[in-house]
């Protein structure tokens, strides 16, 4: 067995954990203005017994790299300082302003429902921004910058429709009417998105270019994006007509987009520069490692699948106080 192998899909797994569960939650407090104060208690019940535990995958994500992959580490997040402080300065607002607006009373709940929609949006905006630089090798100069940034604001729309879908799914009568046209405004913006980046990043990445437009021995690869196109379909139809087939589409259109990005940058994990076998630790360090990971992993997945079991079902007004 090829731990480097093992410990690369696991990494994956966990971010894509995390993109997919505290991606909805973000999208949730990003759309938080839109609603009226009852919504909005609606809105933060809907999200409340999960959206702490959603990060813990996002630790899991970094600490693997950490632990397996100690030489990509270093490069990425010290070429990322910014924006990932930017993005937990962003989870803490969110994290602080969800616990005390239920606390507040007047003015100051609505200071603190505008600070959460400020922390969703900013760590959304921060995640996308490094995809954006990882995915350009950190490449330096306006081109690779304008690139990062409509990442950035894709990724927004992206967690805006996992958000609405979920809101879908768990609300009834007027705030899921609403959720059904943020759905279809944030499927727009996703479909743009999309559209933007397959237009950019060949132009911003030579081995993205070649990985994917090598005709004919690339053609197969246009099943991804025909895919891709085909489920937003779905996704627009399903809304009003079923409550669980827009989230379902939602998080299939975000399995689509990184099983495309794994294709795209694999074997690298610091796009032409360090392979996952040339950043790993060593062998022994990811036994010792992986022996913690038997454990851990289990618990965190225990843990999810039995807090969305507790609470399943449609949002009731009140689930949510101190």
């Amino acid at each position: 067995m090829d731990l480097v192998l093992v410990f690369a899909g696991l990494m994956a797994f966990a971010i894509l954990a995390y993109v997919l569960l505290d991606g909805y939650d973000l999208g949730v407090g990003m759309l938080m203005p839109a609603a009226s104060r009852d919504e909005q208690e609606l809105m933060v019940a809907s999200i409340a017994p999960y959206w702490d535990a959603n990060e813990t995958w996002l630790v899991l994500g970094i600490g693997l790299l950490l632990v397996a992959f100690p030489a990509a580490h270093g490069e990425i997040l010290g070429a990322l300082y910014l924006p990932v402080a930017a993005m937990l300065v962003g989870l803490m607002l969110r994290g602080v302003a969800f616990e005390l607006r239920v606390k507040a009373e007047g003015w100051h709940r609505e200071l603190w429902n505008w600070l959460f929609w400020a922390g969703s949006t900013l760590a959304s905006f921060a995640q996308g921004l490094m995809l954006g630089r990882y995915v350009t090798g950190f490449e330096p100069g306006f081109g690779y910058w304008l690139f990062a940034l409509t990442v950035g604001a894709s990724l927004c729309g992206g967690y805006v429709l996992l958000g609405a879908t979920w809101l879908v799914l768990r609300t009834r009568e007027d705030l899921q009417a609403k959720a059904i046209g943020w759905a279809r405004w944030g499927l727009l913006w996703v479909g743009l998105g999309i559209a933007l980046i397959s237009l950019g990043t060949p132009l911003v990445s030579e081995t993205v270019r070649g990985r994917w437009f090598d005709f004919p021995r690339t053609a197969g690869l246009m099943v991804l994006p025909a895919a891709t196109a085909a489920i937003g379909g779905w996704v627009w139809v399903a809304l009003g007509r079923s409550e669980t087939k827009p989230f379902a589409g939602a998080v299939a259109i975000f399995v689509l987009a990184f099983i495309g990005l794994a294709y795209s940058i694999f074997p690298y994990v610091l796009l032409d520069r360090l392979t996952i076998w040339d950043a790993a630790a060593h062998e022994s360090a990811l036994r010792f490692v992986g022996i913690g990971v038997l454990f851990v992993l289990p618990l965190i997945l225990g843990y999810t699948i039995y807090v969305y079991r507790v609470f399943r079902g449609k949002v009731q007004r009140g689930m949510y106080q101190h």
